[in-house]
């Protein structure tokens, strides 16, 4: 097992990273957001429900020059999966510096809060909810062993109660998704009592919106490209000891603080 950090020698060069791992990292935003972190000199751990998925990602990476990326197999809606992903990485390292919480589903549209059926409630909680509670649980031990652990929670705008409830915000009367965005709802809860929790720590605890998005969660119907999204999801994986924790923030929001009511 390595200690502490991870340790790469290349043309007898030492290279000591941090390390990060990244739920549904195969495709868009969390590869992207692995490769941007890559970028940085992290060590990637890329978690991805189906392995072959997730090998086609590395294989992508590797092709680009990338070396410091592993492949975990990991389905956030499965505790044995999780529990032996916790396993796996606990063989690789005894330290993990970021969890991001990337996995996500949308459900099945429409999501009419009328007449939603309750089993889309249950499928999409399933990842975007339970799914990041039984994530963070199983690998917070690696992560307190780092000098600056940091957990970026994937959200959403339309997971803000203030902003969904406001009739002069410009997506008021756009459809209200009641199953997804109650999930992540739920997520942002999640996030201030994990940071509440954890105040008197050296982590950071915030959620993230990485914006509307043109990849295939929307069906390519987004505004904003992926890279542009990883790097908000980046950027709170960045921050340092005088960063913010237990805050949501919406750059395509709130362009010039980002943070966003809950």
């Amino acid at each position: 097992m390595k200690s502490n950090n991870h340790e790469h020698k290349e043309n007898n060069i030492e290279e000591v990273s941090k390390s990060v791992l990244i739920t549904g990292a195969n495709k868009s935003i969390g590869l992207e957001s692995a490769r941007q972190l890559l970028q940085k000199g992290y060590y990637v751990y890329l978690g991805s429900r189906s392995l072959e998925n997730g090998l086609n990602a590395l294989k992508e990476l590797k092709s680009e020059g990338f070396t410091n990326v592993e492949v975990i197999q990991l389905d956030v809606t499965d505790q044995q999966s999780v529990n032996a992903a916790r396993a796996e990485l606990g063989k690789k390292t005894d330290v993990l510096d970021v969890l991001i919480n990337n996995a996500g589903i949308s459900g099945t549209l429409p999501q009419s809060a009328l007449d939603a059926d309750i089993s889309n409630f249950k499928n999409v909680f399933d990842t975007n909810l339970y799914g990041v509670v039984s994530v963070t649980q199983a690998f917070l031990d690696l992560l307190r062993k780092s000098p600056e652990p940091r957990i970026v929670n994937v959200s959403s705008s339309v997971g803000s109660l203030s902003l969904q409830s406001n009739p002069d915000w410009r997506f008021y009367h756009y459809a209200k998704f009641a199953v997804y965005a109650s999930s992540k709802a739920a997520l942002n809860m999640y996030t201030v009592t994990l940071a509440y929790e954890l105040r008197d720590t050296a982590f950071k605890v915030n959620a993230i919106d990485p914006g509307y998005t043109k990849t295939d969660f929307n069906h390519h119907k987004g505004t904003g490209t992926i890279e542009d999204a990883a790097a908000r999801v980046v950027k709170y994986a960045l921050i340092d000891n005088n960063g913010p924790t237990g805050k949501y923030f919406s750059e395509e929001t709130n362009p010039e603080t980002g943070e966003v009511p809950w």
